[in-house]
């Protein structure tokens, strides 16, 4: 009684008291005491109370329905019976509401049932239980008719902590009750006002997918119920989800697939055919309409195999499916969209098994098909396009206003896509040819905002670049010939640049490229001038330009050094922010890579020139200076480097570059180390310099390995790995380098080591220990013969084991695909001969590793990481086959029977044994998701696995 009173008390203080601090005290209090093992009796006495209040209630409700899906085991078995008697009480009780406790209390019953076996729970199980109940008690049988809805959807709800074995069982159980639970329905349509729930139910049992035949639920009173609703008014929304719930049954594989359900299939089609006309009756209701087209669209999507034989049955489904694409609210046209996509993929691909003999007769069949809905797409491209066009009050949307348009722009994109794919390209841009000359011509006629319709066909035009061949040569040139005409406004000339940069390929391909690429560099300087979004949209199709059309602007060199010189000075009135400018940056870059040896030079050292010059006069200021300038005005100029040594092929010239450049860099490296940002930025450049240079690196490389080396030890920080891992990537095989790296990785590994030494020191420096053992793993790919013989290999993997189990994904991932890449030695080049120091160093620390991967993969890691951890449970095992076995049946053994049966623990070790065997490794991801799954089922089970494996022990334990 007094818990009682104190939970009522809680109660009230959550939801009445004025002050913060109290209510967060209670609902902290409330959701402690939902944990407890009292939970149980509080709740249900709670709950049988007369006197308590909807809040208690309500809470009391979702309290029980909880303890039963996450905690049922606390309890004795005997406590079944008492539990489920006292829930069927409840559920009598509330048959009339309040609606939110009957529903959590059908739930908890639900959940019960997926726990208890139909043996136990007794009268045939819990279907033919409800029948008796509803026989014995008619005046509760909306209360249990809620119940019935909501047991075939626990079949699927993971919150429920039972076992997968008894999971399976449950939806057996169920699928055979099915004749059972649809013979209750059907005699509860006699019941007029219950008919509305009687179908909801029923649609609730269809997702169950159960294999009736198409020829029994053809005539059956539930769906001839569903089907005559479909007429009535207001259209039944229960109905629409019956009929939906059909039609996705009948396509579905374990009904038996369309085949078997045709006779269904014929008397669900006719049925929402005959609803085509509403779908542009005025005195509809939009819900109603919404509803229709749903169906339409899931047709479209169940019988898409079917409607891509092109008959004229098929063909008379696709236009109803175009009338719902023109409906004028997008959400609802766009309901069709994903049927379009897969009718494209079917249309277009070349593999499809196609019943017609040698492969000339399939493409003439595959040819017929796509003829058969030539004029659908054509259509589609008209009805979708002018979905693009941006509304006149645009600028006065909301922030979620103007999300949803552009979204709708990028589906629209895609649509127009898939038809472009059926259509082919240079078709599809035919028809929007047609609409962007007619909005120019209503734009001509001086008509106010007319550049709207303009700048949506250019969108369309720019969305099928991809489809259109570079040797078109009827309507390309003339669209590119209209857009220097077109008015400046900003939105448009973002959309202008955009669409030249796209048809950059088509642009080095025509004959008349050369003549207008002047005339559209012009567009594209107005854009960099007109605002930001316009300008960040010419900096992208400058690169585009300078990608594509690289050979013919060598020429006009010194025209593009003034656009970028304007962009990268901000001295000029464009508009292009720091990032778009690395555009710019990338653009010259790809120009100067297909100048000769020497123009190439000559053109990187202008092109670094306004880049360093900035940094030189940063450096020349001092020290004291230097340290106080925020990191944005150093880096905006080093990424410009990142960029120029990326995308500048030629590897000597780009050595000579940095070369000059080093002293620049390490007057940086030496005053800035403290600061990550600015660390990070010229390790990027550095690591581009790398990569690019190779072996033309010469002392410069020397010179920059000294520098980091002695800066991680004071500073830590993580970038200094990450360029280190660039290094070994391009030196690691080079014998020249041999001592040098030695040192280097050595150096870095020992330093990191000494900082690793707990998972708390793993949480608190995630990105170094993701950058450390990324290095580790591209040593053992790399310079394997630098790395396993070292001194530092055990005590890196030791480290590795303390770090397993951090919760950061990227650290954790990198140390699982070292462990990975350790065990997978004997496959990797030139690791096999290093398998004896290996195994030296892991088989006397198998046991701990296997068992902090078992810990891992039950709980100690989120269940999100479960691939990288079956990927190195994998690895381990075919490394170490029957010993890996015996250090597996060696942590599963520690595992208290309460948390995994003996059967469960069986299943895994024989798994993991056949795959030691060499045998089905699919099986063992299975059984490693199942013993995942049984070991993670409640929070109390997980804290008794994890308390009888500790995996953050392990490491403390010394190796003998």
């Amino acid at each position: 009684m007094e818990l009682q009173n104190t939970v009522k008390q809680a109660l009230n203080a959550l939801y009445h008291h004025p002050g913060d601090t109290l209510r967060m005290q209670a609902d902290r209090w409330l959701q402690d005491f939902q944990r407890t093992l009292d939970a149980w009796q509080v709740a249900d006495n709670l709950l049988h109370d007369a006197t308590s209040n909807l809040e208690t209630l309500i809470f009391c409700s979702q309290t029980l329905r909880s303890k039963v899906q996450r905690d049922f085991e606390e309890l004795p078995s005997e406590a079944f019976r008492p539990l489920r008697d006292s829930l069927n009480t409840l559920l009598k009780k509330f048959h009339k509401g309040p609606p939110k406790v009957r529903t959590q209390i059908s739930i908890a019953v639900a959940a019960l049932a997926v726990y208890v076996p139909a043996e136990d729970w007794g009268d045939g199980g819990i279907v033919n239980w409800l029948r008796d109940e509803m026989n014995s008690h008619p005046e509760y049988i909306p209360g249990f008719l809620e119940l019935l809805t909501v047991l075939p959807e626990e079949v699927y709800n993971y919150k429920i902590a039972a076992r997968p074995e008894r999971r399976r069982q449950f939806e057996k159980e169920l699928t055979s009750q099915m004749e059972v639970a649809l013979s209750i329905l059907t005699a509860c349509l006699s019941i007029n006002e219950l008919k509305e729930q009687v179908l909801e139910a029923f649609a609730s049992w269809l997702r169950l997918k159960h294999g009736i035949p198409g020829s029994v639920l053809a005539s059956h009173p539930l769906v001839l119920t569903a089907l005559s609703s479909l007429n009535s008014e207001p259209l039944s929304e229960a109905s629409v989800n019956v009929i939906s719930e059909l039609i996705h049954y009948t396509a579905a594989g374990s009904s038996g697939g369309v085949a078997v359900q045709m006779p269904l299939i014929q008397v669900l089609v006719p049925h929402v055919m005959s609803l085509k006309a509403l779908l542009k009756d005025s005195s509809k209701d939009e819900e109603d309409v919404k509803a229709i087209a749903r169906l339409f669209a899931d047709m479209g999507d169940s019988y898409v195999e079917l409607i891509a034989t092109g008959s004229d049955e098929s063909m008379i489904i696709v236009n109803a499916l175009l009338e719902v694409a023109s409906h004028p609210e997008n959400y609802i046209a766009s309901m069709t969209f994903n049927f379009w996509h897969s009718l494209q993929v079917i249309l277009t691909k070349r593999d499809t098994s196609l019943p017609f003999g040698n492969e000339a007769s399939i493409e003439a069949e595959r040819k017929r098909r796509q003829g058969a809905f030539v004029p659908s797409y054509e259509s589609l491209v008209s009805l979708v396009s002018f979905r693009v066009e941006y509304p006149q009050d645009y600028l006065d949307l909301s922030h979620e206003d103007r999300r949803e348009f552009k979204q709708t722009r990028y589906a629209v994109a895609d649509v127009l896509t898939d038809a472009a794919s059926v259509l082919g390209g240079d078709a599809t841009l035919k028809i929007l040819y047609k609409k962007l000359l007619e909005a120019i011509a209503r734009c001509g006629n001086g008509a106010k905002n007319e550049w709207r319709p303009v700048e949506a066909a250019l969108f369309c035009i720019r969305a099928i670049s991809n489809y259109v061949a570079v040797v078109e040569a009827e309507v390309m040139p003339q669209v590119m010939g209209l857009l220097p005409k077109l008015p400046q406004q900003p939105q448009l000339l973002q959309t202008v640049c955009l669409t030249i940069g796209v048809y950059s390929k088509w642009l080095d391909s025509a004959s008349i490229g050369p003549a207008i690429l002047p005339s559209l560099i012009d567009i594209l300087m107005s854009g960099m001038g007109t605002s930001e979004d316009s300008a960040a949209a010419a900096a992208l199709a400058f690169r585009h330009i300078c990608d594509d059309c690289r050979k013919k602007l060598c020429g006009c060199i010194e025209g593009l050094f003034h656009i970028y010189h304007s962009a990268v000075s901000g001295e000029s009135s464009f508009k292009v922010a720091a990032e778009d400018s690395l555009h710019l940056v990338e653009a010259l870059s790809m120009v100067i890579t297909e100048l000769p040896p020497d123009n190439a030079k000559r053109a990187l050292e202008a092109l670094c020139l306004p880049v360093i010059t900035p940094l030189q006069e940063a450096v020349s200021q001092g020290p004291e200076i230097l340290n106080k300038k925020p990191a944005r005005e150093l880096t905006v100029h080093i990424d410009r480097f990142a960029y120029i040594f990326r995308y500048v092929n030629h590897p000597e010239a780009v050595a000579d570059a940095i070369h000059r450049l080093w002293p620049i860099f390490k007057a940086i490296f030496d005053l800035r180390a403290w600061d990550i940002q600015t660390m990070e930025s010229l390790c990027r450049a550095c690591k581009y310099a790398v990569r690019t240079s190779g072996m033309f690196m010469g002392i410069t490389i020397g010179a920059m390995l000294e520098e980091i080396q002695g800066l991680y030890k004071q500073h830590h920080q993580s970038c200094f790995l990450y360029l280190s891992s660039e290094v070994i990537k391009i030196f690691g095989s080079d014998p020249s380098c041999a001592n040098y790296l030695k040192i280097l990785i050595e150096s870095l590994f020992i330093h990191t080591t000494r900082l690793l030494t707990n998972i708390q020191e793993f949480t608190a420096r995630p990105d170094i220990a993701d950058d450390c053992f990324l290095l580790a793993s591209r040593c053992i790919r790399y310079c394997p013969q630098l790395f396993i013989p070292s001194e530092v290999f055990q005590p890196l993997v030791d480290c590795s084991l303390i770090g397993i189990t951090v919760q950061h994904r990227e650290a954790s991932n990198s140390i699982l695909t070292f462990l990975f890449d350790v065990f997978d030695l004997a496959n990797s080049s030139k690791g096999e001969q290093y398998l004896p120091i290996r195994d030296s160093v892991i088989i006397p620390r198998g046991a701990s590793i296997t068992r902090i991967l078992i810990a891992s993969l039950s709980g100690a890691l989120p269940s999100s990481r479960l691939e990288p951890v079956t990927d190195t449970v994998l690895a381990l095992t075919h490394a170490y086959r029957a010993r890996a076995v015996e250090w597996a049946k060696e942590s599963v053994s520690l595992i208290p029977l309460t948390a995994v049966t003996e059967v469960e623990r069986s299943r895994f070790l024989k798994a993991l044994s056949d795959a030691a065997s060499g045998f089905d490794i699919n099986s063992l991801t299975v059984a490693i998701k199942e013993m995942a799954d049984v070991c993670r089922r409640n929070r109390t089970v997980q804290e008794i696995v994890q308390g009888a494996l500790r995996p953050l022990e392990l490491n403390l334990i010394p190796v003998s």
